[in-house]
C-alpha cells in the first residue's frame, strides 16, 4: 500500500481519469499555461513564509503560519471542493500521526479571500473511502472513462481525453 499524496486527493475530486494518468506517471502539466500561472502565484505570494513543507515525502503543505495553521494557496475557487478535500486530507494525515487540534485555511490571494477548513467526523469516513478508491484505481490497467465537464477544456490532460 502506497502513501496517498495531497495531489492525488485533489485530482480524485476533480477527475479520476486525470488521477489515473498522474498515478501512472503520465504528466501533461509541464506545458500547461494554467499550471505555469499557479507556479508563478506560488513564487510571488506569501514570500515571508517558509513554503512547501514536505511531510513524510507524502503531503506538501504550501505553508504553516505561526507553527499551527496549515495554509493551502489556490488561484481560483473554480474547483474549490477538491481544494477543501485536499486540506482536509492534510489534517487527517497529520491527525493519524498524532498531531492534535489542527487548524487550516485555503488562501485565494488573487481574490483576497480566505476559507477556514474544519475536519469533521464524517470527513474521516469519506477520506477512508477515498483512499480505498484511489488504491483500487491505481491497480487498473486502463484509465476510467472520461467525464464531460466544463473544467475539461482547461485541463492539462484534455488532449489525452479528447484527441
Amino acid at each position: 500500500m502506497k502513501n496517498i499524496t495531497g495531489v492525488e486527493i485533489y485530482y480524485y475530486f476533480i477527475c479520476e481519469r486525470k488521477l489515473w494518468y498522474f498515478i501512472n506517471e503520465i504528466n501533461m502539466e509541464q506545458n500547461n499555461e494554467l499550471v505555469s500561472i499557479g507556479k508563478i502565484l506560488d513564487e510571488t505570494t506569501y514570500i515571508r513564509e517558509k513554503k512547501n513543507v514536505m511531510i513524510d515525502n507524502t503531503i506538501n503543505i504550501d505553508f504553516i503560519k505561526n507553527g499551527a495553521i496549515l495554509h493551502e494557496v489556490k488561484k481560483t475557487k473554480s474547483i474549490e471542493e477538491a481544494g477543501v478535500w485536499q486540506v482536509k486530507y492534510y489534517m487527517y494525515y497529520l491527525e493519524n500521526r498524532g498531531v492534535k487540534n489542527i487548524q487550516a485555511k485555503i488562501d485565494f490571494p488573487l481574490l483576497k479571500q480566505t476559507k477556514q477548513i474544519a475536519l469533521e467526523e464524517n470527513d474521516r469516513k469519506v477520506l477512508d473511502n477515498v483512499i480505498k478508491n484511489i488504491e483500487e484505481l491505481s491497480k487498473k490497467e486502463i484509465p476510467p472513462q472520461r467525464i464531460k465537464s466544463k473544467i475539461c477544456k482547461k485541463c492539462a490532460y484534455c488532449d489525452l481525453c479528447y484527441v
